[in-house]
């Protein structure tokens, strides 16, 4: 079993946030098992201890991170999970400290994330957590997302993913050898990127819908936006046979 990790303070705060993260998981129609649940809070527990050692985020506050970082994270567990089958790989570029590959791993078992970021000690932060939480489906990369090889770093990427890594032009431009024949990309989002949306229009990249999410206790716009290469044979939703999340044990 892995190694809970050690935190005064936040064990104080706990059974709160175990009881708020219910609650979110049942908003978002996610039925975590107890285990994934732990996990989900043993890496915010990490995440909250090493924040200042490894600058991994500028919000500071365990509460604050919980709805931030935790629950904006699990509100696109379910739209990716329709699109997975059971081994395909998700790659997150521009992870930072594993958001979202890190909840991704937690809550889809069945599928194996590569985390990507330039930063080292980013990077190093997302093994610990591999360890510390026992998720052998995680995998972490210390790289720029150009200098990857798929079949030699990870496999091609059915979804690629990311959270305000770049524009949606430089996103796919600098990810689209990552992606499999058949993948896609999803962009988190806050507000909807019209903008950016035109500016890839020249690009050979093909915008396949937009899905508003609502982040349970958060008063603020969240999207995610599908895009597949122009002309591939990909359709606005999940394939046949895909997986639903949660439940699929840890």
């Amino acid at each position: 079993m892995p190694v809970r990790p050690v935190s005064r303070d936040f064990d104080s705060l706990r059974p709160g946030f175990a009881a708020r993260l219910d609650a979110a998981a049942e908003a978002l129609g996610l039925a975590l098992s107890p285990e994934q649940s732990a996990r989900l809070l043993d890496y915010l527990a990490l995440l909250s201890r090493w924040n200042s050692a490894y600058n991994l985020t500028a919000v500071r506050d365990p509460a604050e991170q919980l709805v931030l970082h935790l629950f904006d994270c699990l509100a696109v567990v379910p739209p990716l999970a329709v699109r997975l089958a059971e081994g395909d790989t998700v790659a997150d570029i521009g992870s930072g400290g594993g958001l979202p590959g890190v909840v991704l791993a937690i809550c889809l078992p069945r599928v194996t994330v590569h985390t990507v970021d330039a930063v080292g000690k980013k990077a190093a932060f997302v093994t610990q957590v591999k360890g510390a939480l026992g998720l052998g489906n995680l995998h972490a990369h210390h790289s720029r997302c150009e200098t990857l090889v798929p079949g030699r770093d990870l496999a091609p990427a059915r979804i690629v993913v990311s959270r305000a890594f770049a524009s949606l032009l430089d996103f796919t431009s600098l990810t689209a050898g990552l992606l499999a024949a058949d993948g896609v990309w999803a962009a988190m989002k806050g507000i909807d990127p019209r903008d950016e949306l035109t500016e890839l229009a020249s690009a050979p990249v093909r915008h396949l819908s937009t899905e508003r999410l609502q982040v349970p206790e958060l008063d603020a716009e969240r999207h995610l936006l599908w895009l597949a290469r122009a002309g591939a044979g990909v359709g606005s939703g999940g394939p046949s046979g895909g997986g639903h999340a949660g439940g699929q044990g840890a």
